[in-house]
């Protein structure tokens, strides 16, 4: 199976490592230091699942030398959509399905415009993992997860297919009949999560013990999942509880990638995670009030100072 990964941060490059592991041809899609690194030392994967190295890793900037394939892992920025999704049209032929694993709700329906409906699933990736050094990406704990499936409904033979592979890779993944509802089951999650580790620009271990900050975290998850029953996504009734577990549940040490990146001083994907909540809030008459002051306390920081 011939598969390319768009951006290979820690969500691409820990996937796509260990899809080139299992015998996959993977090719990587990055830029800069990074890609240099990979070319000439290979892509090192290391932290809670131990440690995996792909040398040598095949690596390019362009993917017009990769041709067609079977599978994208899209796993740019946000902000980077659009831009990204003119620069993979060589990769997609009539049976190639792209699947977007950014951390927002929206990346689907962005790129279907580009790319063509056909050609769109939709993804979710669970993992920690963060560029440490160029070609080196270092993973916090050992959960490691793919959710996909056809934007439609429904399971497809293609799928399937990327389902096997997954399973032969060693982590866990599921092909869901009902992948929207998996994409909002992730943002509220991942919005509020975000938000309030980038704002006190702490780990989960901190906040959790706090009894001024965590119930902060069920506030927010509330008022996701408030959004997204006024959108029609159909939603668990125990949503806000099992958010809550599993936050309770993350290692102690975790923080959101938008933290890290505004630790770092980088530019953040605030607009398209807390900033959405807000913006599809005030849309639909659903209050916000935990996301809207979240989203004011990290607007200044929204392009970085790096």
């Amino acid at each position: 199976m011939k598969i390319a990964v768009i951006g290979a941060g820690g969500v691409g490059g820990a996937f796509g490592a260990a899809l080139a592991k299992a015998g996959a041809d993977v090719t990587f899609v990055a830029r800069g230091a990074h890609l240099a690194a990979m070319q000439a030392n290979g892509l090192k994967i290391e932290g809670g699942r131990g440690e995996t190295h792909i040398q040598p890793t095949q690596a390019t900037d362009d993917p017009a030398t990769i041709g067609p394939v079977d599978f994208v892992l899209f796993c740019v920025k946000l902000w980077d959509v659009e831009s990204a999704g003119e620069h993979i049209r060589p990769l997609v032929g009539p049976n190639t399905a792209v699947i977007p694993l950014q951390n927002g709700i929206d990346a689907a329906d962005r790129l279907i415009p580009i790319l063509g409906a056909g050609a769109v699933m939709g993804g979710v990736a669970q993992i920690s993992a963060t560029i440490i050094a160029p070609g080196v990406i270092r993973q916090t704990g050992s959960f490691m997860r793919l959710v996909f499936g056809e934007l439609a409904g429904g399971l497809s033979p293609r799928g399937d297919a990327f389902l096997a592979l997954c399973k032969q890779a060693g982590f866990d993944a599921t092909h869901s009949a009902s992948i929207l509802t998996d994409l909002w089951l992730k943002y509220i999650l991942l919005a509020t999560n975000s938000a309030l580790t980038a704002a006190t620009r702490n780990p989960f271990g901190k906040l959790r013990d706090d009894p001024d900050i965590f119930p902060l975290f069920e506030a927010g998850f509330a008022e996701v999942a408030a959004v997204g029953r006024a959108k029609g996504i159909a939603l668990p009734a125990d949503v806000v509880e099992k958010m809550v577990a599993g936050t309770k549940g993350m290692p102690a040490d975790m923080m959101a990638s938008m933290a890290h990146d505004l630790i770092r001083g980088g530019r953040i994907e605030l607009p398209w995670l807390t900033g959405k909540v807000v913006a599809m809030g005030k849309e639909l008459g659903v209050p916000t009030p935990v996301h809207s002051v979240l989203n004011a306390v990290l607007k200044p920081f929204t392009m970085g100072n790096a």
